[in-house]
């Protein structure tokens, strides 16, 4: 028996936010020696996201709710469990006298799946930095598991403003202050889109470094919206925004993000979405 779900209370005795995560800017390069694509990017953070509670349990369980949970994959196969796995093997290693320190994590899952904002990979993440508080593991564990995770958790690891090379996971985290606090309007058109299918998709064409996030680009935008036409009226629909100072999609999509002066002017824009878009109204970390 683990905690009633009903119960908040029950699950909220260590707490982290999965940050959704924004590529203000990714260029593909071309590929790395283990064939996956050389990426440079800039990613920033959303103050809201995923949510992960967890308290002690003896053994790893994870219960899944929320407006999104439908779209998971089984407890045992997200990445949550992985991370949960994976940092609970280390904690055996490191105290092979204590094996029956578990945890019962809830995942309320309210970002969309497949959706360019980092959802599984921030949830692993959070799992990772909350677990490791909960454990009383050194930041160094979690640091170390990250990558095996995916290319984009050690960036969601930290979830603060930070550019990527590499596959995304050589991280090196950089000052955007302009940013802090900048209102933010997500936008997805709900369809699902596979990271691997977008860049299957890509042209092959390196069309130069990244400089500066203002003045970059998302190279996998033209390949997304070939695979999925809806995207470009989100874009649309977002650059005709009162406002609206900045607008891109982010990663490999379908989320399309707009950058507003205002709270009140994005608030505005987020009652006019489209009822069968999903949106969310944020701001940056």
């Amino acid at each position: 028996m683990g905690p009633d779900p009903g119960d908040r209370r029950a699950l909220s005795a260590f707490h982290e936010t999965a940050h959704a995560k924004l590529n203000l800017a990714l260029h593909v390069r071309g590929r790395l020696s283990d064939g996956r694509h050389r990426i440079e990017t800039i990613f920033a953070f959303c103050e809201d996201g995923d949510e992960l509670g967890a308290q002690p349990h003896e053994h790893v369980h994870i219960h899944v709710q929320g407006p999104m949970a439908d779209q998971l994959a089984g407890p045992g196969q997200n990445l949550v469990s992985r991370a949960a796995t994976m940092l609970m093997l280390e904690k055996a290693c490191a105290e092979p006298n204590m094996l029956d320190g578990g945890a019962w994590i809830t995942l309320d899952k309210r970002l969309p799946v497949a959706a360019g904002l980092g959802g599984g990979s921030a949830d692993a993440a959070a799992a990772l930095r909350l677990l490791t508080r909960m454990w009383n593991l050194g930041p160094v564990t979690a640091e170390e598991i990250a990558p095996r995770l995916g290319a984009d958790v050690p960036a969601c690891l930290l979830s603060r403003p930070c550019r990527g090379c590499g596959a995304g996971d050589e991280i090196e985290p950089i000052e955007l202050a302009e940013l802090k606090g900048k209102p933010v309007l997500l936008v997805n058109p709900g369809v699902p889109l596979a990271t691997a299918d977008v860049f299957a998709a890509w042209d092959g064409i390196d069309r130069g470094p990244l400089t500066d996030w203002r003045h970059g680009r998302n190279d996998l935008e033209a390949p997304a919206i070939a695979l999925v036409p809806e995207i470009d009226e989100v874009l649309q629909w977002m650059r005709a925004r009162p406002g609206a100072e900045f607008v891109r999609m982010s990663g490999s999509g379908a989320t399309c993000f707009a950058l507003f002066g205002d709270a009140a002017v994005r608030d505005r824009s987020a009652e006019s979405v489209p009822g069968h878009w999903w949106h969310m109204a944020t701001r940056l970390r």
